[in-house]
């Protein structure tokens, strides 16, 4: 029969044993020391003034009174060190990194999640709440695919509710896509947070619309009117004007100017309704100055003739345009007559 217990070698009193106080007491004292152990620190070599009762795990390769211990724990109990080895399923808290760690048979490790891990919140490296359940900050975060592919699922319960992916600046939205009060798909962006813009509208059917695309179709003031050039005039109705345009500051023969709304280049389209007995010349003017599309009209023999051109050109935001004639012609204006359309590529 052993003299001591054979998992943590706890020492027996044994028959006859005197001074059975001193075997009791040193029992009682390892007892003290592993029982809902905290292992202070780990190295080579024992510290230079160890509280009693702290307990240190001894790594590979340790020198002075650790030596040929390596792998155990020791106590140090009552002036001098005492060493246990571990058993496979200890577990002791490990304060210099506040980690809970189970003894392997091998090596300290952390302890494995359930099988069926289920949490109401997680936070990782972040604090969660009852609106973000989950939290992550990070770099980045990867989900990988299992077997051949991986779909992100999110899901709302009627139409009217929003499933969406929201991207911040400052934790101010910036963007959002995804079915924002509709089974729309939408892509949807903010200067602000406050103000948005719908950049994006697919229906469930496929059907694609930008809403905020600079589109604008706008005529002269509608009649029929002979005009002898050189003169100008602006436009009486926007009859399509989205993504921010419209009319502007009056011109001279009559109308309004057609204001860009965003930088960048344009297909803009002049269509022109005229008679005339000669040459005549009709272009659609940016900032009263550059010609961006020029039409040349010739005799008509007394019925009017409707032509039209089209060009890429520049505007920046803030740029306005209006219709320069020259030479005599009589213009029927107005819907389908004298117009012109414009958009953003």
């Amino acid at each position: 029969m052993s003299d001591q217990t054979a998992r943590i070698g706890l020492p027996f009193i044994l028959p006859a044993q005197a001074q059975k106080h001193v075997t009791h007491n040193e029992a009682l004292q390892r007892l003290d020391a592993i029982v809902h152990l905290t292992v202070l620190s780990a190295g080579t070599a024992p510290p230079a003034s160890p509280d009693d009762g702290t307990c240190h795990l001894v790594t590979e390769a340790p020198t002075g009174e650790w030596a040929g211990h390596a792998g155990a724990i020791a106590i140090f109990q009552d002036g001098y060190w005492q060493f246990i080895t571990p058993v496979t399923g200890w577990s002791a808290w490990f304060a210099a990194d506040s980690a809970l760690r189970i003894f392997d048979g091998t090596d300290w490790v952390s302890p494995p999640l359930p099988a069926d891990l289920s949490a109401s919140m997680l936070g990782i490296n972040a604090a969660a709440d009852a609106t973000n359940r989950l939290s992550v900050s990070s770099p980045a975060t990867l989900f990988n695919n299992a077997g051949s592919g991986h779909q992100l699922k999110i899901n709302k319960a009627t139409a009217g509710d929003t499933a969406s992916l929201l991207y911040q600046t400052g934790w101010s939205g910036r963007a959002e896509m995804g079915l924002a009060g509709s089974d729309n798909f939408a892509i949807k962006t903010s200067p602000d947070g406050a103000s948005w813009y719908e950049a994006l509208r697919i229906t469930p059917e496929g059907a694609v619309a930008m809403p905020s695309r600079p589109l604008a179709r706008a005529a002269a003031p509608s009649g029929s009117t002979l005009i002898t050039g050189p003169a100008s005039r602006g436009f009486g109705t926007l009859h399509v004007g989205e993504g921010g345009f419209a009319l502007g500051g009056a011109v001279t023969g009559g109308g309004n100017r057609l204001m860009f709304p965003t930088s960048g280049y344009y297909a803009v389209n002049l269509t022109v309704t005229a008679a005339a007995t000669g040459s005549y010349t009709v272009s659609l003017e940016k900032n009263g100055s550059e010609n961006c599309v020029i039409l040349r009209g010739i005799a008509t023999g007394g019925s009017p003739l409707t032509h039209s051109a089209s060009a890429i050109s520049y505007f920046s935001a803030g740029d306005y345009a209006r219709i320069a004639f020259t030479g005599t012609a009589t213009y029927e204006l107005g819907y389908g007559a004298t117009e012109v359309t414009a958009m953003l590529l």
